[in-house]
């Protein structure tokens, strides 16, 4: 089939001719994808960064490595949920708490900025393909 009978053939939702905005075939998904994706990504960063932090800092508490360990654990959750409506602003919460872990070593806090600067642009990625 060639390029113009395809874009003859109608879309899901309708019209013939009627091309979806992003060109992609499944845009729900992509923008899913993209927010696991960074998620998991998260998670890894946040479980390989417990050993610098303590060899930086010797005087790291127990319950703050728990709370970066807790956040990792609900950043795999969240990358699993993605599909669910409330799991975007559950992800925005979770940079949130991970700025906060600040108060625990200053390397969190700059994690938590740069994870956050990364979730306003899937923000904004999700808001342009999925309209």
């Amino acid at each position: 089939m060639t390029e113009p009978e395809k874009a003859a053939m109608p879309a899901e939702g309708g019209q013939p001719g009627a091309a979806r905005p992003s060109g992609l075939r499944n845009p729900e998904a992509a923008v899913r994808g993209l927010g696991a994706g960074t998620l998991v990504l998260e998670a890894i960063v946040l479980l390989l960064a417990i050993v610098p932090i303590q060899k930086l800092s010797g005087d790291i508490p127990g319950w703050g490595i728990a709370a970066v360990v807790a956040l990792a654990v609900v950043a795999v959750v969240l990358a699993g949920c993605m599909r669910r409506p409330w799991a975007w602003p559950a992800g925005a919460i979770l940079q949130v708490l991970l700025l906060a872990c600040g108060l625990v070593h200053w390397s969190l806090a700059v994690l938590g900025l740069i994870f956050g600067a990364v979730w306003a642009y899937n923000y904004n990625v999700r808001r342009t393909i999925l309209g």
